[in-house]
């Protein structure tokens, strides 16, 4: 059977959408991040972000009308020494890794950010080297201070 991929835009403009709204969505990515996640109200935090603020979109892969694949982008709303994206999420359903989706689902994400792309990869994260292949570079060392 041929495999039937699609993508489905969900941003401000084109609107939340009934079949797959952000319930869906966190419930997806709380799931498929396993344990590079978050809880899932920061994940629906940043999926809200796109609706009230106007930034950024979440893509969703389909592959045979089912969810292959997730990304949750942010606009910062900065330009020149911000990115103006922040990739927030990635996840793919376990099922379908190692067949390239991943890499396809990244790249169309790309192809819909204006300016530059952000992410934090924890170091032993394998989706580390997928992110590398499409050009991501780490210029600086990330440093918090948590109050």
């Amino acid at each position: 059977m041929k495999e039937n991929i699609q993508y489905k835009l969900i941003n401000k403009l084109s609107g939340r959408d009934h079949f797959i709204d952000t319930t869906h969505v966190t419930q997806f990515l709380s799931t498929h991040l396993e344990e590079y996640g978050d809880k899932p109200e920061d994940i629906t935090r940043a999926v809200e972000y796109i609706f009230e603020k106007e930034g950024g979109f979440v893509l969703i892969q389909l592959l045979n009308e089912e969810i292959a694949g997730i990304v949750v982008v942010n606009e910062t709303g900065m330009t020149g020494y911000i990115p103006e994206n922040i990739l927030v999420y990635i996840a793919l359903d376990k099922r379908y890794r190692g067949r390239g989706l991943g890499k396809a689902l990244m790249q169309n994400a790309i192809k819909l950010c204006n300016g530059e792309i952000a992410l934090h990869v924890e170091k032993d994260n394998p989706a580390r080297f997928l992110y590398e292949k499409l050009g991501f570079t780490t210029p600086y060392l990330e440093m918090r201070l948590k109050q």
